[in-house]
């Protein structure tokens, strides 16, 4: 019996019991769409938290104070003290300290009412330099960012992002108006474009002023205090050097060791893998979930085929009486199991691939599907139907003629 006779044989048995033969495939199909669904939604979601982490500038690294402790024993958390100054923007801004850094901007913020007319809104109001524009990676999409001229002077100028432009202006064109932040009237010179949203904070809801006029207009208290320093490495290859620098000019200008540091120091790479190491477990958990429903899958493909040798007793005595070999019997049935789990695994490729497609529009959470665990997932369903088939198609062969003839 040549391998055609036999892939025609498993062919017709197939379809002759074509009921039995979906619900088999029916395990295994669920089993691999579940998969390649559960994976794709995993990296989408790690590719989708890579890409908010980027959108905070190119090659950042962040300067933050460290926690405060009150009078009374009360620690506060990571960012709560006022150890980072205007001394230590100018430290690492200079070159011959940290040449790897490109370009320093320091920022110094709170959440403050912005008067438009009649309408107020909350939000975030940051002093920074120009040079906050390049290191965050961002852009106007109306007007312009304020000019190191218009920081020396104190200028009373704003730029503010979108979602503020919304809420404030409703539409209407904000450059060359005023808002009102405190006692300080300012105009509205440029709206940010747009940078999206994370779990914690909307990157498009703030006002920009230049540092001077924050310290002397609108917070005088906070005049030296720096909230946060973001600094851009010269390149990507620059940013462990820079991480280095920018911690040891620290650790000497406050005179502590790497145990006392009152700041922190966060890089890109480690704010990207920090958020998606959580996304990264879920995947592998819920991976290894839809998994399951494989292994399911297997169990009920070997189920089918030993109701199929019960059921064919008598056809497999026939062929042993007529000179069939054990070996020919046994790839007979492991073919016919293998061709179920091949077929299941298509199918269900088919449908992970269209629910990566039609998921997205849905619960607008992106779907990347990947070419090697769409092989990966095909190749399982290969060997789950050999898996399956190994037992009842041995089964099958070790049945003496004699008595299979006899079998009613």
């Amino acid at each position: 019996m040549t391998w055609a006779d036999t892939l025609r044989t498993a062919l017709e048995a197939i379809r002759s019991r074509r009921l039995r033969s979906a619900l088999t495939m029916l395990g295994i199909l669920i089993g691999i769409a579940a998969v390649i669904l559960t994976v794709g939604l995993g990296q989408g979601a790690q590719a989708q938290v890579a890409a908010q982490i980027n959108s905070l500038g190119s090659n950042l690294l962040v300067v933050t104070p460290g926690s405060s402790t009150t009078s009374a024993g009360v620690r506060g958390g990571q960012g709560s003290a006022t150890t980072l100054t205007g001394s230590d923007v100018s430290v690492l801004a200079d070159p011959a300290v940290v040449p790897d850094v490109a370009a320093v901007a320091p920022t110094s913020g709170s959440s403050m009412s912005v008067i438009a007319g009649t309408t107020n809104w909350t939000t975030t109001v940051t002093g920074t330099t120009p040079q906050w524009l390049a290191v965050r990676s961002r852009s106007t999409t109306t007007g312009r960012f304020f000019s190191q001229a218009e920081l020396d002077g104190g200028a009373r100028v704003a730029v503010i992002g979108n979602s503020t432009a919304d809420e404030l202006f409703s539409g209407r064109d904000p450059v060359g108006r005023t808002v009102q932040i405190g006692s300080a009237q300012l105009t509205v010179i440029g709206v940010l474009n747009a940078a999206g949203a994370s779990s914690s904070t909307n990157e498009d809801d703030m006002v920009l002023v230049p540092r001077t006029t924050y310290t002397q207009r609108i917070s005088p208290t906070a005049a030296d205090s720096v909230s946060a320093i973001y600094l851009q490495a010269r390149d990507a290859d620059s940013l462990s050097a820079a991480y280095q620098e920018i911690t040891n000019a620290l650790l000497t200008s406050h005179r502590v060791s790497a145990d006392e540091a009152d700041f922190s120091v966060n890089s890109q790479a480690s704010l990207v893998e920090a958020a998606t190491t959580t996304t990264r477990t879920l995947t592998v958990l819920l991976g290894g979930i839809a998994a399951v429903s494989l292994l399911v899958g297997g169990i009920g493909v070997m189920n089918i085929m030993l109701v199929s040798v019960t059921e064919r007793v008598r056809e497999i005595g026939l062929r042993k009486a007529l000179g069939a070999k054990p070996s020919v019997i046994l790839r007979q049935f492991l073919v016919e199991a293998s061709m179920l789990g091949l077929a299941g695994g298509l199918l269900g490729l088919a449908l992970g691939v269209g629910g990566a497609v039609l998921l997205p529009r849905l619960i607008d959470q992106p779907v990347l599907i990947s070419f090697a665990a769409a092989a990966v997932a095909l190749l399982v369903s290969l060997v789950i139907g050999l898996g399956a088939g190994v037992y009842p198609a041995a089964r099958a062969a070790r049945l003496a003629p004699i008595d299979a003839l006899r079998s009613q």
